[in-house]
């Protein structure tokens, strides 16, 4: 009997299913967020939330946890580094699922696993990058008037 048992199996083996679902968090790590089936994604939230709660506790014992489950040094690096401090003061649903519709070829329901605070991270990025830009601006703006002023001149 399979009492209180809640897995999806998504058609694949055990050793598959955890294969792709610590594929799909690197990447969701990494990236940010990810576009998948509502199936897949809902499997990949638990995951994802029981990683940013091992981000959480940040110590040895929770690292090489993490390791063993996503076996990429990198993507760990970043999720203890950079996203588990962002949630700091937040308990559980770390993760959100936007609905896109259905696929094309097999109507499969579509949908987008993003970090909850992927838009202040985005904001943040945005912002810096605009500041730098308009730093860069002025100089640039006295660069094309001189060249305006140049132009009429030789014209004449």
């Amino acid at each position: 009997m399979r009492h209180r048992v809640h897995t999806f199996k998504i058609g694949r083996t055990s050793a598959h299913r955890k294969a792709m679902l610590a594929n799909m968090i690197s990447s969701l790590i990494e990236n940010g967020s990810i576009r998948t089936t509502m199936v897949k994604a809902k499997e990949a939230r638990r995951f994802a939330d029981r990683m940013v709660t091992l981000g959480k506790k940040g110590t040895l014992h929770h690292r090489r946890q993490a390791i063993s489950f996503l076996r990429d040094k990198d993507a760990v690096k970043k999720l203890f580094d950079e996203i588990a401090p962002t949630f700091a003061e937040r308990n559980g649903g770390y993760t959100r699922i936007m609905l896109l519709g259905t696929r094309q070829g097999d109507g499969a329901e579509m949908c987008i696993l993003q970090f909850t605070n992927n838009d202040e991270v985005k904001k943040k990025t945005v912002s810096a990058a605009k500041s730098s830009k308009t730093e860069d601006m002025p100089v640039n703006a006295e660069v094309e008037n001189t060249e305006a002023e140049k132009s009429p001149a030789s014209a004449e």
